[in-house]
Order: structure tokens, then C-alpha cells, then sequence
């Protein structure tokens, strides 16, 4: 069986040719899978929070859609991914707290900024499931790109 990496909450993997990269616990994160189908480079990231900026001292940049992204791709294009080839496909952003209902959730502004920085990089998302008020499992097929998503009492669906 080929190697399994498990992306943790505020961190990012890439990995070239063959195995998976997954990411657990998606609530209000988000989890970006990008994929260059060409070289065969895969990369995810567990986004906790939307924007660096609104820490002094920002600790883990792997935390922040903003530098977290950005990031990934740099080690993505060190092992041979072009960004004019990458594809992009998020999941996550849950409202899971009843207390978000009267204000914009971190879910919201997580997707939101997601959204945003892939834009500036000129990376389309081509699959998303995000949103609603279930947490998520998220993995990465490095040999083909596909990404599955599953939740508690439902059956695993490609995006």
C-alpha cells in the first residue's frame, strides 16, 4: 500500500507520483487540496482561521488562508508542479455553533478568504463542498487528483 500523510489542523503536505494526503475535523477550517495533473504533485493544507493580519505575531503561517496557500504552492513548484497547471478543490467551512447564526461564522470567512487568495494566484477551483453544518474528512489521490470527502452517516462522494 502506498504512503498515507495525515494533514494536521494549521499544516500542509505535498507529495509527488503516488499515496494520499488527508485531513480530518474539518469544521469551520478549510482543507485546500491543489493538484497538478501534468507532474503529478499533490498539496494540502488545513486552514484554521482566514487572515494573518489580524494577529500581531502571527505564530504558524501554515494557520492562515492568506500565507498558508502561498506556502503550499512554493513547496509544490520545489517538486516540480507548474502553477499554470494546478486545480484547486476545497472542502469545509462549516457553521457547527449555533451562536454564528447572527453574525458571519469563521466558516464563512474562512471559504471566503480561501476563495480569495486562490484567485490572486490564478488557481480555479474546479470541486468544492462547503458550507452547512457538518464536519468533514478530506483525502487526496496523488496518482489521479481525485478528492473524496466524507462525513458522519453519509457515504464518501468524489468532488
Amino acid at each position: 500500500m502506498s504512503e498515507q500523510i495525515r494533514v494536521k489542523i494549521a499544516d500542509y503536505a505535498v507529495k509527488k507520483e503516488e499515496g494520499m494526503l488527508i485531513t480530518v475535523g474539518l469544521g469551520s477550517c478549510v482543507g485546500v487540496a491543489l493538484y497538478d495533473s501534468f507532474a503529478k504533485v499533490a498539496g494540502l493544507a488545513h486552514i484554521l482561521l482566514s487572515d494573518s493580519a489580524l494577529f500581531k505575531t502571527p505564530s504558524n503561517p501554515a494557520k492562515f488562508a492568506d500565507t498558508a496557500i502561498p506556502l503550499l504552492l512554493e513547496q509544490m513548484i520545489s517538486i516540480g508542479a507548474k502553477p499554470t497547471r494546478l486545480k484547486a478543490k476545497i472542502a469545509g467551512g462549516s457553521q457547527l455553533f449555533s451562536f454564528e447564526r447572527s453574525m458571519t461564522s469563521v466558516g464563512e470567512k474562512n471559504i471566503c478568504a480561501v476563495r480569495n487568495v486562490l484567485a490572486i494566484l490564478r488557481i480555479p477551483i474546479t470541486g468544492e463542498e462547503v458550507g452547512g453544518s457538518v464536519g468533514r474528512t478530506m483525502k487526496l489521490f496523488v496518482q489521479h487528483g481525485k478528492v473524496i470527502i466524507s462525513t458522519v452517516g453519509s457515504e464518501e462522494r468524489e468532488i
